[in-house]
């Protein structure tokens, strides 16, 4: 094994010793098998290669003081996972099958999990694809559900510093009544021309409002948004959102801090009056707002240059309970054993 220098990992796919998989066939989950190999053979006819059948899932495991390595929160990516199936009428991996591939697959590239103190994780990418061939527009009867994992840093070069977003209203990330809550492929697929476009420009990523009106903030590039003001943590409700993990997370450990919370829809002109602003979500956990640009009338919503007092207390506290550097009053955590 290389020597991989922790402290100076991108957030990018970096091969390990092994993935797992199992297989949905007359009706029932295969055992799981594990490889070596980075590649999978998949009919040409599958239906997550024409009709988009395929679900991901995106958690991390972290070390900590103590040496034991900790996965947050795992059972809600199984649920999420599940009702993302649900939703493309796909075989969904039970919450069973979900844990023993995940941290069995964690066991077998040990050596891959970031040591403690160096700012990395163990990246865990659960998969879930049509494997049955259809040329009619029908859902599959096989599937196979994978799992890898890869040592990433943050997803942000900048970290946990401010960072710039674009207001879109050229791009619609998802509709109210199609597949935004879900999290599958085709969704991140409808964000790159924006996203591209944004970097272009200088920005870290877009923020997407509501595709029926575009009036209220909807997704923040590939993460929840969230503002704050007169001590109250405000993220928006929404049918096209995916109801992120982390985000959920901050809710609970901002009223646990006494904290005023709400989940409703939220106008982009209230953009003005927040204190602090953030994208939330697996991959950063909290990456602050420093200002907003609207591409469309050259408006911009500042919020500072550097991280706002509670952001910063909220992602501390959430990183903390990852690490196990602070007591998991929630129980989110698991041990790998």
């Amino acid at each position: 094994m290389e020597t991989i220098n922790w402290k100076e990992l991108p957030f990018a796919y970096y091969k390990t010793d092994c993935n797992s998989r199992s297989y949905w066939k007359n009706g029932a989950w295969s055992e799981p098998e594990f490889s070596d190999s980075e590649y999978m053979p998949i009919h040409i006819a599958a239906t997550s290669l024409h009709y988009g059948q395929e679900v991901f899932e995106g958690l991390k495991a972290f070390i900590g003081k103590d040496g034991k390595i900790r996965v947050f929160r795992w059972e809600e990516n199984a649920k999420r996972m599940q009702d993302s199936c649900s939703g493309i009428m796909m075989a969904a991996p039970t919450t069973e099958l979900f844990k023993e591939m995940v941290f069995e697959t964690i066991l077998r590239n040990k050596k891959f999990v970031p040591p403690y103190g160096t700012g990395a994780s163990l990246y865990i990418r659960p998969l879930t694809i049509g494997t049955g061939a259809r040329v009619g527009v029908r859902p599959s009867d096989e599937f196979m559900f994978l799992v890898f994992v890869s040592p990433v840093g943050p997803y942000f070069k900048e970290g946990f510093s401010p960072v710039s977003f674009m207001v879109t209203r050229d791009y619609d990330r998802a509709a109210p009544k199609g597949t935004g809550r879900y999290k599958v492929g085709g969704n991140y697929a409808a964000s790159l021309s924006s996203m591209h476009l944004a970097h272009e420009k200088g920005f870290a990523n877009v923020l997407y409002l509501d595709a029926k009106e575009k009036k209220y903030i909807d997704e923040c590039g590939p993460a929840n948004f969230f503002g704050i003001k007169n001590n109250t943590y405000i993220t928006p409700k929404s049918e096209s959102i995916l109801p992120s993990i982390t985000n959920k997370s901050l809710v609970q450990l901002a009223e646990y801090l006494g904290m005023k919370t709400e989940i409703r829809p939220v106008l982009l002109e209230e953009l003005d009056t927040f204190e602090e602003a953030g994208a939330c979500g697996t991959a950063a956990v909290i990456s602050p707002i420093k200002r907003i640009f609207d591409d469309s009338n050259g408006k911009i919503y500042n919020f500072g240059d550097t991280a706002g007092p509670l952001s910063t207390k909220l992602y501390n506290m959430l990183r903390d309970i990852q690490n196990g550097d602070a007591e998991d009053v929630f129980g989110w955590n698991t041990i790998v054993e």
